[in-house]
């Protein structure tokens, strides 16, 4: 029983690569924790970690131990987790990255939907524009839109959103009502980080044709909900998930602009760094996939 203790231990320095932040983590002494890494490396009979005074490192050995153990402490966790979820709701601190803007506008109301039927869980978000390490840092799980770059995460489909072209009628009454995707060049286009000339991609909704226009405009930043602003201020059409556009579609703020015409689809991940997931970070995955796409959520890969 020590030795699966230690081997848990050194699973949290491992992952963060630091006694001191481990211990905090964790709730252990940091003498503790040092204390007892070392007689799991006793026991052994060998060493796991180079220990620097600015740095730890693994070991080769160090490191096929650790992604060894990894897996036996993730299922050790969950099986015990599972357990007592037969008899409780889920509950713990759920500690989510989510998207700034989409998680503004479009995830707060169903955060709050969520947060009402378990009461059990508290939460921390992140809604900070960087993406967060899940191996590194303490997070559950991270939305993300866009496909995943990452293919040591595990993601799973949340949802595919449709995107259109948006423009404010302020902007389309003083600039004319583009006819077509070619009359984009003649358009101030309001661009996601992109270089100054930027080849937008529509294709007709029916999906008989595709075309690839150059467009150019004066705004290129980071930022969907300034991206979205700008439109409703008259400077120009901005390419949109559908979702985030509804509030100022409705308030006559913005509308679709060649509605025959769609921009690719966006889609949701919730990404994980193991499949072994406790069942609030479970719960929580399976309520956003149901909320943000009812009508596919049972033919999205899990």
């Amino acid at each position: 029983m020590h030795l699966l203790n230690d081997m848990a231990l050194f699973v949290e320095v491992a992952k963060v690569m630091s006694f001191s932040r481990a211990a905090e983590a964790i709730g252990v002494p940091n003498s503790t924790l040092s204390r007892r890494v070392s007689a799991l490396e006793k026991a052994i009979g060998l060493r796991l970690l180079h220990r620097t005074t600015r740095r730890l490192e693994l070991t080769e050995a160090g490191q096929i131990y650790f992604e060894r153990c990894r897996r036996l402490v993730d299922e050790a966790n969950l099986a015990h987790e599972q357990l007592g979820d037969l008899l409780a709701q889920p509950s713990g601190v759920l500690r989510a990255s989510l998207p700034v803007d989409f998680g503004t506008t479009y995830l707060a109301p169903l955060m709050a939907e969520f947060a009402r039927s378990h009461p059990g869980i508290s939460f921390e978000f992140d809604l900070t524009p960087r993406r967060v390490d899940l191996v590194s840092e303490p997070f559950d799980v991270a939305i993300r839109m866009g496909e995943s770059q990452d293919s040591a995460l595990i993601a799973r489909l949340l949802a595919v959103l449709p995107t259109h072209l948006y423009a404010s009628p302020g902007y389309l009454a003083r600039a004319g009502e583009p006819q077509g995707p070619q009359d984009l060049v003649d358009h101030e286009c309001l661009g996601f980080r992109a270089a100054r000339n930027m080849v937008w991609s529509l294709s007709r909704a029916d999906g008989t044709a595709t075309e690839q226009t150059e467009v150019g405009g004066r705004f290129q930043l980071n930022s969907v909900g300034m991206l979205r602003r700008l439109a409703t201020l008259d400077l120009g059409i901005v390419v949109l998930v559908d979702a985030l556009a509804e509030d100022d579609v409705a308030a006559g703020r913005l509308r679709q602009v060649l509605p025959d015409w769609q921009a690719p689809p966006v889609p949701v991940y919730a990404m994980t760094e193991t499949r072994l997931l406790p069942a609030k970070t479970q719960r929580f995955i399976e309520f956003l996939k149901e909320r943000l796409h009812p009508d596919r959520a049972a033919h999205l890969p899990g």
